[in-house]
């Protein structure tokens, strides 16, 4: 009998403190009792504050800064390391997204363990009251009161009965909370992760922003003819009622639209008599592409980090179908060319938002729409991975992606041979059209 009320102590002492531990997990307002979308959006709020405020110090920006001035000030040597900073950004752009990713099942991992807890939590405190109550009135030592037997032996059954379920209960609560302890550091550490990326990408941003604004200072044209046209485009952009409309009125009535159609006929002309190169995107001081847009299926990069919401040809959730494909993006993404081409519209249509148009040549455009800011002009001539725009934090409202309910920023993209749109799967590059199917 001794030995039991040694077993009764130990159980008691290992319930109370395994208590105490429970209260250090459940505050008085746990995510428990919250509700799962209120959850989420607490969640992808944390995420957005980890990386909204991120800034660089003086010292990597300075270096930065030297960097950029280190480069030959010739269009090969810009090219090259917008491109090359272009593929950097994307790559962190995929390894922080991966990063936030993990922490968002971890998040889920923690919720399920700490409801899991909660809900015995009521069960282990029953059991602690009962115990609490015997400690009141402790099983009698038969050695001292042999009276008390029949007492002793009905103390001894129900703590028979009842101490080997509170073993089990205590010991699956000392796994979850164990499990719960991991994930908290799991948690941490991913959190680490994600402030560590998006000061990289910040570093990232800010070399771009850099080589952009040297390369604008390069540029020939005024900015008187480049403030004209650009009004003139804006002009035309709110007369056109679609988007075949708007890019036969601009190649056939601004300059630099009808330049860079002029151009990419003229490129086409040179192509076809010196034959295709073996590596047509070699040359980062090219000024024309060194391939048809034709022949460059299957070699194209994605424009952006992101994830395939909706693809060509599918229903658009309002009778018809879509002329594009739909990728959901990280907040802030840059946005890179997907071809070689001349910018024939950059800025404001309709309910697109903020939408570029390339001349890819041979009749075939390519269109990016949802961004938040654009960084290229009329009439410039654009490498595939080059830098072009940046994507903002939320989505932007646009009649390619109002069935969409992300509240992420969207990005459309749109092929077009001859006015009519066109399936762009078969472009792009093998490693992207994997990403595309996933």
């Amino acid at each position: 009998m001794w030995r039991l009320g040694s077993r009764y102590k130990s159980l008691k002492q290992c319930v109370l403190a395994i208590s105490l531990v429970l209260a250090s997990f459940f505050p008085t307002t746990t995510l428990a009792n919250q509700d799962a979308a209120e959850q989420k959006r607490i969640q992808e709020q944390e995420l957005l504050e980890l990386t909204r405020n991120i800034s660089i110090s003086e010292e990597k920006r300075a270096q930065i800064e030297r960097d950029i001035r280190a480069i030959d000030r010739d269009r090969e040597s810009l090219n090259a390391a917008l491109i090359r900073t272009g593929e950097r950004m994307k790559r962190l752009e995929d390894q922080l997204a991966a990063t936030e990713s993990r922490l968002k099942r971890h998040r889920v991992n923690e919720d399920s363990v700490r409801k899991s807890l909660h809900a015995r939590r009521g069960t282990l405190i029953e059991v602690l009251v009962a115990l609490q109550r015997l400690g009141h009135r402790p099983p009698p030592a038969l050695a001292v009161r042999p009276q008390d037997a029949l007492g002793a032996v009905r103390t001894a059954i129900l703590l028979n009965a009842v101490m080997p379920e509170v073993r089990i209960e205590a010991e699956a609560l000392a796994s979850d909370l164990s499990e719960l302890t991991r994930l908290r550091e799991e948690i941490e550490t991913e959190r680490n992760r994600v402030k560590t990326g998006a000061t990289e990408l910040a570093e990232e941003q800010q070399r771009v922003e850099l080589l952009l604004a040297e390369k604008r200072s390069q540029r020939e044209q005024s900015d008187a003819l480049l403030l004209a046209e650009r009004t003139r485009a804006e002009e035309l952009a709110a007369k056109a009622t679609s988007l075949k409309e708007l890019i036969a009125t601009l190649e056939g009535e601004i300059e630099s639209a009808r330049g860079a159609a002029e151009a990419a006929r003229q490129a086409e002309e040179a192509r076809i008599a010196s034959g295709t190169p073996l590596d047509p995107y070699s040359d980062p001081g090219r000024l024309k592409p060194e391939i048809s847009f034709v022949d460059a299926k299957g070699l194209l990069p994605l424009p952006v980090s992101g994830t395939l919401m909706q693809d060509y040809g599918v229903a658009d959730g309002f009778g018809n179908t879509t002329n594009g494909q739909t990728f959901v993006t990280r907040a802030n993404a840059q946005i890179t060319s997907p071809t070689d081409g001349w910018v024939v519209f950059a800025g404001k249509f309709r309910s697109y938002g903020q939408l570029i148009i390339l001349n890819a040549g041979e009749g075939y455009h390519v269109l990016l729409a949802g961004m938040d800011d654009i960084s290229v002009e009329l009439g410039q001539f654009i490498l595939a991975g080059e830098p072009v725009a940046k994507m903002g934090e939320t989505r932007i409202a646009s009649a390619a992606n109002l069935s969409l309910s992300s509240e992420q920023p969207v990005l459309y993209v749109e092929f077009r041979k001859d006015g009519t749109a066109i399936d762009p799967k078969a472009w792009w590059s093998f490693a992207e059209n994997e990403k595309v199917r996933g």
